[in-house]
């Protein structure tokens, strides 16, 4: 495209002219649409100087600017956007076309074309020909289609239409671009301490919590494991898993070798040590896939809460008094209820169980989902280990009906189950039956059990209803758990009767979230009921809540069953929460007040302000109050505080509190520990799936993924819990900054595995320092607007600005020449020479600013 303008008139240009003519220069190589000989120009444009025009006549040469920063012919590594959409880095070729050496443009073979997602069947007989031939430029093969490389930021970007692509799910990144990371050693650790004081028993609890692990190209080697110290209970460490795995690409699968657990989606989950490869949802794109649950509950002060499955500690962490939740719980299986575990600072104890199952088992049509699992049945409560196998699968059959079933064979037990789930307008329907057989010394035991399950969102009133089941056995149906429980007291020659698990009868379970109209807030619930074959009475346990806000006043009402274990019985509780802002500030403190009620007649009042200090909020602190007294209970006053410190390193966090017969005090420590060839970095934030990043120089800079991640002094950082087998973007702010430190790049993109440590290497370079000169030319006026600056060695340094200011960035040293040139001639230029003072006594401002003369060339 070319732009010419005859007229001719005098005018001043703003410094806005500089950018607008700035932004004709980033194009690189482009191939235009309609090009079908490949002669495709690269964009150029020619600007008018008469806009630049000095007085006397005296002309600008602004030809540097009518084409872009045109890149060589080769090939690259670059980042692949289709259609505005990453999907990898890939090799980019770029080919001259002509005799032009400034046309420049990227070509594809036939390997390049399906990286990029067009449907090779779709093209023309005469563009598949030209594919075989050799290197193509994009527009002869797909009509309408465009490619432009960028060289700076080694981008290959592509327009493509519709109509000529494959057709993929929204979110599909292809295993190609898949990356298995870099050989790392991690270890994440979560550790603390708790002591208390009460009623004369001094009690010091500590806890240690590990995941340690190896990666290897594809294979993750992990072990997660814990050591506990009590006073009375003395050190223990126990293993809860040790495990290699690695991701099946080509089947949509793990494999995993050594001790793990069963997902729980057809059968109650339990561990296994052996061999399994299952279906992995997550290698699915995003808008094809398919629940961890929210734990709450109320502690009455700075308490210890634990959360357990399959008698595995799996989260343990120390809570303010009041209402807490948990909502970054990992679970160590899909399924299988979680055990809640609150220890008061006064040492009381209370425990409460969550259902947690899978939800009704629908799945799209044309989808499997299966598990394969060979090995020892494990389960730490159980000294026996038998041997076991286990085998389901699930398909969609259509969009309304899935079928699914399994088997379990193992020592002494063996059960068969089929089933069903139905997609409707009135939700999703699951109903199965589970035949199984039971050998013991007392007698064999053969039973079925059958579960209903529903689950809906009703979109009219916008109710959840994640899950509600309904299961129901018969006398002589017995689980896995349960079956290798009583094989095992009768291999200790201990009696059933012994077995305090109970034989379950029926159980109802449900979880519902209800979103109430704007303004009216939103209400939750979650329980659980069940009986037995061999002991009277039933469990019932529930939460429910209610919560809404009244302009900055938010409130809520709760209530809750859970099992004190030190009385041995149930206790019901309510409680009423009011929270306002203490401020309008950034950090303004926020006050919490609670008031509780348990069906003993005791009233527990508390109140709480928290707040947060420092840059990223890395600060965090909490002082608290309260009040307990009425029916059982003794009239005590409580005070406690508590603090948390986010650094680059680790999260630290430490409570105390004090009470009429208790005090207490606890510390804590967790983060993580990457170890690779590039060194070592550390995180207060780990996951199973990072990013290291590498940004030489650039110490201080802010990660955009998260609150506080920052690059530490030795130019790295960590990126935890990116999403595997999907796009994350990795950005760095380069906000802050040194002025002598410029990225090349602020933003990669990364489709790592399950388990990878990726490595993503930010390019910084030192531009040198920046200065602003105020030049007068040879016959004492400012150097014309517009004029190109160069250094000695002809690279460009500049642009001359207003009133013949120059912003000089990228001088290597502290004094030399810089040649000012606005003509062809050699009147049409002249040389300054400049002089920076030591960089030392310049660090406040990161401009110096400085007069210089511009001297005539031949002067000189």
């Amino acid at each position: 495209m070319k732009f010419k303008k005859t007229s001719s008139f005098p005018s001043r240009l703003r410094p806005a002219s500089a950018v607008v003519l700035s932004l004709f220069a980033s194009v690189s190589a482009w191939g235009a649409p309609g090009s079908s000989s490949g002669s495709a120009l690269v964009a150029e444009v020619e600007f008018n100087d008469t806009f630049l025009q000095q007085p006397g006549g005296v002309r600008i040469d602004i030809s540097r600017f009518n084409k872009g920063n045109v890149a060589l012919p080769g090939n690259y590594r670059a980042e692949l956007y289709v259609n505005g959409i990453w999907l990898g880095r890939t090799e980019a070729t770029l080919r001259q076309v002509g005799d032009d050496t400034r046309n420049v443009q990227p070509c594809f073979d036939r390997a390049a074309v399906e990286r990029t997602g067009i449907d090779l069947a779709k093209l023309s007989p005469e563009a598949t020909a030209k594919l075989v031939a050799g290197c193509v430029a994009l527009p002869e093969l797909v009509p309408d289609a465009t490619a432009s490389f960028d060289n700076g930021e080694q981008r290959l970007d592509l327009t493509v239409p519709q109509i000529a692509m494959s057709r993929t799910a929204r979110g599909y990144v292809d295993p190609k671009y898949w990356d298995d990371g870099v050989t790392a050693a991690r270890l994440q650790y979560n550790a603390n301490v708790y002591h208390s004081d009460a009623s004369g028993l001094s009690t010091t609890q500590s806890y240690v919590g590990l995941n340690a692990g190896f990666n290897f190209g594809g294979w993750r080697f992990r072990h997660v494991g814990n050591l506990t110290h009590g006073d009375f209970e003395g050190t223990r460490y126990q293993s809860v898993q040790t495990s290699l795995q690695r991701s099946l690409a080509p089947i949509r699968s793990q494999l995993v070798i050594g001790e793990a657990y069963t997902d729980g989606a057809l059968f109650d989950s339990f561990g296994f040590r052996g061999v399994q490869v299952a279906s992995d949802d997550r290698m699915y794109p995003e808008s094809q896939r398919g629940y961890a649950p929210v734990v709450r509950g109320i502690a009455n002060s700075n308490a210890r809460v634990q959360v357990r499955q399959s008698g595995n500690i799996i989260y343990e962490t120390t809570v303010a008094p009041g209402a807490f939740e948990i909502t970054d719980l990992y679970p160590t299986g899909y399924g299988g209820d979680l055990e809640l575990v609150i220890t008061e600072a006064d040492g009381s104890v209370r425990t409460s169980r969550l259902p947690f199952a899978a939800a009704v088992n629908a799945l799209r049509p044309g989808i499997t989902r299966y598990s394969i699992t060979v090995g020892q049945y494990r389960n730490v409560s159980l000294q026996s280990r038998p041997m076991m196998m286990q085998a389901t699968v699930q398909h969609g059959i259509n969009n309304m009906v899935t079928g699914y079933g399994g088997f379990i064979a193992a020592q002494d037990y063996t059960a068969v189950m089929g089933g069903g789930a139905l997609n409707t307008d009135l939700g999703a329907f699951g109903a199965d039956i589970t035949q199984a057989w039971t050998t013991l010394e007392a007698g064999g035991r053969s039973g079925q059990s059958v579960r209903l399950s529903y689950s809906k969102l009703v979109a009219p009133t916008n109710t959840n209803l994640t899950l509600a089941a309904y299961r129901y056995s018969s006398s002589g149906y017995l689980s896995m758990a349960d079956a290798m429980a009583l094989r095992d007291l009768e291999q200790r020659g201990m009696a059933a009767g012994m077995f305090m698990g109970g034989i379950q009868r029926g159980r109802l379970q449900m979880t519902i979230n209800q979103m109430l109209p704007q303004g009216y807030g939103s209400f939750y619930l979650t329980g659980s009921t069940q009986n037995y074959w061999n002991r009277s009475g039933s469990d019932t346990q529930f939460q429910a809540g209610y919560n809404n806000s009244y302009k900055r006043i938010n409130y809520g009402v709760s209530a809750s069953r859970q099992f004190n274990v030190n009385a041995g019985k149930w206790d019901n509780r309510v409680m009423l929460t009011v929270g306002i802002p203490l401020g309008t500030g950034q950090h303004a403190p926020y006050s919490m007040t609670s008031v509780s009620h348990d069906s003993n007649g005791g009233t527990s009042l508390q109140e709480a302000v928290t707040g947060t200090l420092g840059l990223d909020n890395a600060f965090t602190y909490g002082v608290n109050a309260g009040y307990t007294g009425g029916g059982n209970s003794t009239d005590t006053a409580t005070v406690g505080a508590n603090v948390g410190y986010l650094s680059p390193f680790a999260a630290l966090t430490a409570s105390a509190s004090k009470g009429r017969n208790y005090s207490q005090a606890g510390f804590g420590i967790s983060g993580g520990i990457v170890a690779y060839a590039g060194g070592v970095a550390f995180t207060p934030m780990p996951g199973d799936t990072m990013a290291i990043v590498e940004a030489a120089d650039a110490a201080g800079a802010r990660l955009t993924n998260g609150s506080g991640l920052r690059v530490d002094p030795w130019g790295h950082a960590i990126v935890p819990s990116l999403t595997p087998f999907s796009t994350n973007q990795v950005e760095i702010d380069p906000k802050g900054l040194p002025i002598s430190v410029a990225l090349k790049t602020t933003q990669q993109n990364t489709a790592p595995t399950a388990g990878a440590i990726v490595k993503m290497k930010f390019e910084t370079e030192n531009p040198g320092r920046a200065a602003i000169l105020r030049v007068m030319g040879p016959d004492g006026t400012p150097v014309p607007f517009g004029a190109e600056v160069t250094d000695a060695q002809g690279q460009a340094a500049g642009t001359v600005g207003q009133g013949g200011r120059i912003i000089v960035r990228g001088l290597k040293q502290d004094s030399g020449e810089l040649l000012v040139k606005w003509g062809s001639d050699a009147k049409s230029s002249c040389a300054l020479h400049y002089a920076l003072p030591p960089e030392a006594a310049s660090k406040a401002n990161p401009f110096t600013v400085l007069d210089a003369a511009c001297v005539a060339s031949a002067a000189r």
